[in-house]
């Protein structure tokens, strides 16, 4: 008589013919000498088995097996599947995943124990014992299924908590090397491979081109920052340091040995970041010569992002020479006190220093900007015209233009 799964619940109940329940009991006393040589013998034949420690082998590998075995031999004679059944297969694989086993060798050794069982099965059948033989077998292999699933769902787990925290971990000492509250050169620090400093990268994800789904965006963004970390990785051709966002980050590319001096931004990268993202990037890179200088290395690069986008610049890769009189202009110092304040009479117009944001980025194009705004030309025209009766800076002079620009940067207008 052969065992047949239910048609309703509760799982794992089953008709066991008496002719198995007697083989099953002829094992039954042979239990420690199976879980000895499992645990000893044949599991050594699986690669990396040998090099486990012998503790773990003679006692929670050995243990292991011999609840196994119990296990099927109780399941005999009460079919009924308990929630905790596989309790102490679930910590075990938790315990491997931890320790860093690999889930192959888990896998295989539960594998194989399933086969050291039916050869005991296979060796105390006797003649007319065939039908009782083969339900066994049938047995063992829904039993397998069970244990295989919890073990490798456990370990997996398991495997994404030990990763993510270690993740998290390494995220944690990048974003304290990069805002200075980390000391440079403590163990975990050096781990980093960042004691000759290296490149930092300032980075700014626009709005994907499509949209997601409101349901999907977490795991949309979760894509994102993914495809952002891989396209660096192959870009500078090894393991770039971030911290991530959906709307950008930072990275450090770690320096290299003697005197290479910092990482080069690869041709074509910010293009590739943009393809990949699927969203405009803006990215500006600043070398860092040691650890102690990538707090001021990542301000500088947030900052050329910063003024790279107030001067109109198109999305890209930046890099300081490219705006050094508009940072000049952005830097604090005895005239950045008037200079801001000569915005203060459109302190209280937010539509008019939207406006004049929009018309310095757009690089004075009075049309471009309408566009932006929603607005018609001649909206945009009135505007500019207030701002210029109010505050006396004549926008259509370049000098003008030059203080407004140094106005709104000073005041923190454009983010």
């Amino acid at each position: 008589m052969t065992a047949h799964p239910p048609t309703s619940r509760p799982p794992g109940r089953y008709q066991i013919s008496q002719n198995a329940r007697v083989l099953a009991a002829r094992c039954e006393p042979r239990i420690n000498e199976l879980a000895r040589r499992m645990s000893r013998d044949s599991f050594e034949r699986i690669p990396g088995y040998a090099e486990l420690p012998g503790d773990m082998k003679d006692m929670e590998i050995a243990a292991t097996a011999r609840y196994g075995l119990r296990l099927f031999v109780r399941r005999i004679h009460d079919p009924l599947h308990r929630a905790d059944d596989h309790r102490l297969f679930r910590e075990r694989a938790a315990q491997r995943a931890e320790e860093g086993v690999p889930l192959q060798l888990l896998l295989r050794s539960h594998a194989l124990g399933v086969y050291v069982l039916w050869q005991a099965l296979h060796e105390s059948a006797r003649p007319g014992e065939e039908a009782a033989l083969t339900e066994l077998a049938g047995l063992l292999l829904r039993a397998q299924e069970g244990i295989m699933g919890a073990v490798a769902e456990t370990y997996l787990d398991e495997r994404a908590t030990l990763d993510a925290e270690r993740q998290e971990r390494r995220r944690s000492l990048v974003r304290g090397l990069l805002d200075g509250t980390r000391v440079p050169d403590d163990e975990a620090v050096r781990a980093l491979g960042v004691e000759h400093g290296g490149l930092v990268l300032c980075l700014r994800i626009g709005p994907p081109t499509s949209a997601p789904v409101t349901a999907g965006h977490a795991v949309a963004d979760r894509r994102r920052r993914r495809r952002l970390q891989t396209a660096l990785d192959r870009g500078f051709g090894t393991e770039v340091l971030t911290v991530l966002a959906e709307d950008g980050g930072h990275a450090i590319v770690p320096g290299r040995d003697g005197h290479g001096g910092p990482p080069e931004v690869p041709e074509g990268l910010a293009e590739r970041l943009r393809r990949d993202c699927g969203a405009e990037v803006r990215m500006a890179a600043c070398p860092a010569a040691t650890a102690a200088d990538l707090p001021g290395a990542a301000g500088t690069a947030a900052e050329i992002i910063r003024v790279a986008r107030a001067c109109g610049r198109p999305p890209g890769l930046h890099r300081l020479e490219d705006v050094l009189l508009e940072f000049h202009l952005s830097r604090d110092n005895e005239s950045s006190g008037p200079i801001a304040a000569l915005l203060d009479p459109v302190d209280d117009r937010p539509e008019l220093l939207e406006t004049l944001r929009t018309y310095l980025e757009s690089q004075r194009d009075r049309r471009g900007t309408a566009r932006q705004l929603g607005l018609h030309p001649n909206t945009v025209d009135n505007r500019l015209a207030r701002i210029t009766e109010l505050t006396a800076l004549d926008l259509s002079t370049p000098r003008g233009a030059a203080l407004a620009l140094a106005a709104l940067l000073l005041r923190g207008v454009i983010a």
